[in-house]
């Protein structure tokens, strides 16, 4: 199986430097709609689906690769080495952002910069670090996950969302999630709100921004100052936004985050 076909990757823009996109829990590629043609006039654009989400050939899910996120990190490698360049930029949403820095740690010197928009090494409280969850609330949360998917997408999906002002975002999140296959959504999950990367995050060498919303239930900005404290060349931009997904409910704010990164990074 081709890696294009397995991740349906989608190409676009041109220039000597590639920007990979990867979405979320949940999500698919279309999460980047608003994104990608900002930057197809400057870059090379890539953006993929995970296996077991979007369009990806489901047929190549494997449930021991997928159990942990380094079966991501591995596909994310060869989506790299099948459409980068010399200068690959990876710009990861929530999950993804560590499914990037944990590829990178693999590969050093694969990615030149990353842009972690809500990100997060560890979801669930501990001792002086608060992730936003006790580990109760995880608990709960993977409970009614498992026992009615499809109430716990209708229920979830407007919260992470937010944006209260424009109501069809949280519509179109709800219907992402149900799109999913329940069984993968629920491994996937059990491993995004369980992991626990932060003995890695210092690790990554590469300059890295990270977007943080200053509303953010799943990504709170305790968890933004985390990571702008332990990794080494990190900038915090905090935009003002409501909900977990700005690439869709603040483009603008978002983007002008990214641009002001890569012209000092990047360009």
């Amino acid at each position: 199986m081709s890696v294009e076909k397995r991740n349906s990757v989608r190409v676009g823009g041109k220039g000597a430097v590639t920007v990979f996109f990867a979405h979320g829990f949940g999500c698919d590629k279309n999460m980047w709609r608003l994104l990608e043609p900002v930057y197809a006039d400057r870059y090379r654009t890539v953006a993929f689906d995970h296996v077991g989400s979007g369009t990806s050939d489901l047929s190549a899910y494997d449930p021991r690769k997928y159990g942990a996120l380094q079966g991501y990190a591995a596909d994310l490698l060869e989506v790299v080495d099948e459409f980068g360049t010399d200068k690959n930029v990876f710009v990861g949403h929530s999950v993804s952002a560590m499914i990037g820095m944990l590829a990178d740690l693999e590969q050093p010197g694969r990615f030149a910069a990353h842009l972690m928009i809500g990100p997060s090494p560890c979801y669930i409280n501990d001792g002086d670090y608060v992730g936003g969850f006790n580990r109760s609330d995880i608990d709960s949360l993977l409970e009614t996950l498992e026992s009615n998917y499809l109430g716990w997408s209708s229920t979830m999906a407007p919260a992470i969302m937010g944006a209260p002002d424009q109501p069809q975002l949280a519509v179109e999140l709800t219907n992402s999630f149900c799109r999913t296959d329940p069984e993968i959504a629920k491994q996937f999950a059990r491993v995004t709100f369980l992991s626990d990367n932060r003995a890695d995050v210092p690790k990554l060498t590469a300059p890295t921004l990270i977007v943080q919303c200053d509303q953010d239930i799943i990504a709170p900005l305790s968890v933004g100052q985390f990571l702008h404290r332990h990794l080494p060349r990190s900038t915090l931009a905090v935009i003002d936004n409501v909900g977990h997904c700005p690439q869709l409910s603040s483009p603008s704010a978002c983007s002008r985050a990214m641009d002001a990164f890569l012209a000092k990074e990047v360009l």
